[in-house]
């Protein structure tokens, strides 16, 4: 932490120095800087040296690109935003295209760098980390871009569709194969709890035909939390099924792909909870003979699945609500306005 702000104050100091400069001296100091910062992503960078010097955030590149162009091409979200926050920078820079014809859209429709990609674990979740930066590109591009063509005749979705087509079909193997998984685990949850609903622990009354245990509030602990067990697991088992026989088109897999898969794991994770606890219940009404240590017993070997499904899949379940749901990248709060 001390590195770092020692690090920004030599930057402010170094930028500082260009107000000393003339235009000249700044550019040949300066450009390469820039551009640099916004293919790395160090926005401070850029944000020191345009209030040293405004004109800076106009650098072009030999292809004529723009700070904007070169941090959406690298996605450089911290940059973007950056850019984005001004609102004269946001409306001006996306009217530019580079030399190749390329308007800042077609470079969003590029794949994005493999240490960015990487950045994101699954290749479905990679796939929605492009749909969204094309779709907050979108918002800022005129509307004379959104079917232009570049000089090899492609629009933005066309270059989209190209680009990504090894990814699409990557993240399509990856959904299924994490469906089908899950969708055996959740077809043996419900065969395992309705075979317990229609066996009664401990059996029936031979004279009324009433559950022996009928009166123990432990055989009522049971039949909720196994018809708990069993709702949740077909719901689960459902979902899944609707995954994989899903048309795999490219924008399913910005919401609707993530959004059923979130909720068969989640779905999945309650089944597996409730079946523990209707498994317990039925050891200790019928073994336990109201002894607390072999409740104890038993709820803590019951703990081992449901704390192995957490520690295996929770963090996939944790990544998926959180890229689909949460804040995301594209958040321009905390960003300071650029000079212009």
């Amino acid at each position: 932490m001390v590195l770092h702000h020692q690090e920004v104050k030599l930057l402010k100091c170094l930028c500082d120095q260009l107000t000393t400069l003339n235009d000249t001296q700044v550019v040949s100091l300066a450009k390469r800087a820039v551009f640099e910062a916004a293919s790395l992503d160090i926005w401070q960078v850029i944000l020191n040296i345009a209030e040293a010097y405004p004109m800076s955030v106009y650098f072009r590149t030999d292809m004529r690109q723009y700070i904007l162009h070169i941090a959406v091409e690298k996605r450089s979200e911290n940059v973007f935003n950056l850019v984005c926050g001004t609102n004269v920078l946001s409306i001006t820079l996306p009217n530019f295209s580079d030399t190749n014809g390329n308007s800042v859209l077609h470079l969003a429709g590029k794949l994005a760098p493999p240490h960015k990609l990487n950045l994101v674990s699954g290749a479905a979740l990679q796939m929605q980390r492009e749909l969204q930066w094309f779709k907050e590109v979108k918002k800022i591009t005129p509307s004379r871009f959104l079917s232009y063509e570049n000089k090899d005749k492609k629009t933005p979705s066309m270059v989209f569709t190209e680009e990504h087509k090894e990814l699409k079909e990557t993240g399509e193997k990856w959904m299924k194969d994490t469906a089908n998984s899950c969708t055996i685990a959740a077809a043996l949850i419900v065969t395992v709890v309705f075979a317990a609903a229609i066996t009664v622990p401990g059996g029936n009354n031979g004279g009324n035909g009433l559950p022996i245990f009928s009166n123990n509030t432990v055989l009522t602990v049971f039949a909720i939390s196994n018809a708990a067990s069993l709702f949740t697991s077909a719901t689960s088992l459902l979902v899944f099924l609707s995954i994989l026989t899903s048309r795999y088109a490219e924008q399913d897999f910005l919401y609707a792909l993530p959004k059923r898969l979130i909720i068969g794991l989640f779905t999945l994770f309650l089944s597996i909870i409730f079946m523990m606890i209707a498994f317990s219940a039925t050891v200790y009404l019928v073994f336990g003979q109201n002894r607390r240590e072999v409740l104890i017993m038993v709820a803590s070997f019951a703990c081992l699945p449901v704390t192995s499904f957490v520690l295996l899949q929770f963090p996939l379940l944790v990544d998926l609500v959180s890229s689909t749901y949460g804040r995301g990248i594209f958040d321009q709060r905390g960003f300071p306005q650029l000079p212009y």
